[in-house]
């Protein structure tokens, strides 16, 4: 039986932009383009778009494109000494997926809570002492928490039928459901944030450059990561998604459509979250930088205060914009688990129900740790650690694997060229073998320097140690002894019709 593959080029750029359209871009884009220079941060972020962002999406997209395989499979047909490197990429996806259900769950109870406003006044106590009943300190693991674990067993199973139905009827059917609804509820959040009394407040201090700003460097890394972070490059997806393309699929206008529609959605998000801050700042008379936060303070706490204070239909703006997040998170988290589902199909040789049941069952019991009472502390940790020593440093290598050892970009410049109408030229191989690897180099530098200066947040080091380094190493280690299982008889080689192709087009 053949590999998998999208009914449609639709379906698989929808699909491909719910996995890069998630959590991050509502509540992270705009926060980080606010604190990096505002309407000048733009310049930076176009570049990194087109200089980091789209290459890696083009680089990931052929991958998965010519070798058909999950990422370890296609590591492995490059080199089977680079198939850790798959491994190690999967490992990551898999440890995002168990605590990134958990934040849908959180926003699968707050569109309940936003109907009548049942967070009430103190929006910051309700989230952490009534909804989440946070543990006096970090490590403590506590009881299971009701409120948080029946939306994550919700979320679980929701995410699980639909990888259950495989990748047309499952994956391409819930995006197709899924992108076009979160849009349209968002554009009808942005469309009444922008008519409220102080919107323009907001928009002018989202918007108004500061262009001594683009000068700094920091600047630039902070474009650059969330470039890489948003567009869910380094962890295994972009590979997995673009393995079940038929053979005579775009590549290159692919991650274009892909890349920019991500921006696009980031820019929405900003206009909107700024829109409401500047409502907000107006209604309290404060300033926007006194009301501006970004991650989940931005989300669980200042949004249930911008709430309570509308106008008028608040159940039904608190219920949209919640209900946006989770459609948001849900099309992530399916991406995020299909990536570990193929790799166990292809390695292993079970079937997808198989798969879906042991390693799907495995995140979901797993999730349950963030449903406890110390959930939280666990998640902000191994979040952190995890993005920083695991997404950006497996990116890096990856880069500098495919580009620097194995010499592969010539050959992956010519597959995309061979099926593509915008043609690749030497400007992706400068931008894959130079400018990302610098850049991520910098970024991992930065992140080692600070961690070693100062405890992330302030957490005891054996906190730190226990979930944060421990598990950033821990999933390279276990990546590498993975990785010396043997494959199948034949697994290893290349698909045959790639090769039939490949023949005819010499």
């Amino acid at each position: 039986m053949g590999r998998e593959q999208w009914g449609t080029r639709a379906g698989f750029i929808l699909a491909a932009v719910g996995s890069a359209v998630g959590l991050g871009n509502i509540w992270r884009f705009p926060y980080v383009a606010y604190e990096n220079g505002g309407g000048a941060f733009f310049l930076p972020y176009l570049f990194a778009l087109l200089t980091a962002g789209i290459p890696l999406l083009i680089m990931e997209f052929t991958i998965g494109h010519k070798y058909r395989a999950s990422s370890p499979l296609a590591y492995a047909r490059m080199s089977k000494k680079a198939e850790w490197i798959g491994w190690w990429q999967v490992l990551i996806s898999f440890i995002i997926s168990v605590y990134y259900s958990v934040i849908i769950a959180w926003a699968m109870s707050y569109s309940v809570f936003a109907v009548n406003q049942r967070w009430g006044s103190d929006t910051g106590g309700f989230l952490f002492e009534d909804y989440l009943q946070l543990a006096d300190a970090p490590g403590q693991f506590g009881g299971i928490v009701g409120g948080v674990f029946i939306p994550l067993v919700i979320v679980w199973v929701i995410a699980l039928g639909v990888l259950f139905r495989g990748v047309k009827k499952g994956i391409e059917m819930a995006n197709r459901i899924f992108i076009p609804l979160l849009v349209f509820l968002f554009l009808i959040i942005v469309f009444r944030a922008v008519t409220l009394e102080g919107a323009s407040t907001g928009l002018n201090a989202f918007f108004k450059p500061s262009w001594d700003a683009i000068l700094k460097p920091d600047v630039w890394v902070a474009a650059y990561g969330q470039i890489f972070f948003s567009l869910s490059i380094g962890f295994a997806i972009m590979i997995t998604y673009s393995s079940y393309l038929s053979k005579k699929s775009d590549i290159t206008n692919n991650a274009f459509i892909t890349g920019f529609s991500n921006s696009g959605f980031e820019l929405l998000a900003g206009i909107g979250v700024f829109s409401c801050l500047g409502f907000m700042a107006n209604a309290a008379g404060v300033g926007v930088d006194e009301v501006a936060a970004g991650g989940i303070g931005l989300a669980f706490v200042v949004f249930p205060e911008i709430i309570n204070t509308f106008p008028g239909l608040n159940g039904l703006f608190g219920f949209l914009f919640f209900g946006s997040l989770v459609l948001a998170g849900l099309s992530s988290l399916i991406s995020i688990v299909e990536t570990y589902i193929a790799a166990a199909q292809d390695k292993f040789n079970v079937s997808r129900t198989t798969a879906v049941a042991i390693g799907g069952g495995l995140a979901a019991v797993l999730s349950i740790i963030f449903a406890t009472r110390g959930g939280l502390y666990f998640l902000d940790v191994i979040d952190y650690f995890i993005n920083s020593f695991g997404v950006a440093f497996a990116g890096l290598l990856s880069v500098i694997a495919v580009s620097w050892f194995l010499k592969k970009l010539p050959e992956f410049q010519s597959h995309a060229n061979q099926v593509s109408d915008i043609r690749l030229g030497g400007w992706w191989r400068v931008c894959l073998a130079v400018i990302t690897p610098l850049v991520l180099g910098w970024m991992m530098v930065q992140n080692v320097i600070t961690n070693i200066k100062e405890n992330y947040e302030g957490y005891p080091t054996n906190f730190l140690v226990a979930y944060g380094w421990v598990v950033a190493v821990g999933v390279i280690l276990l990546g590498f002894l993975i990785s010396m299982t043997k494959w199948k008889a034949g697994q290893l080689e290349m698909p045959k019709e790639n090769t039939e192709s490949e023949e005819v087009s010499k």
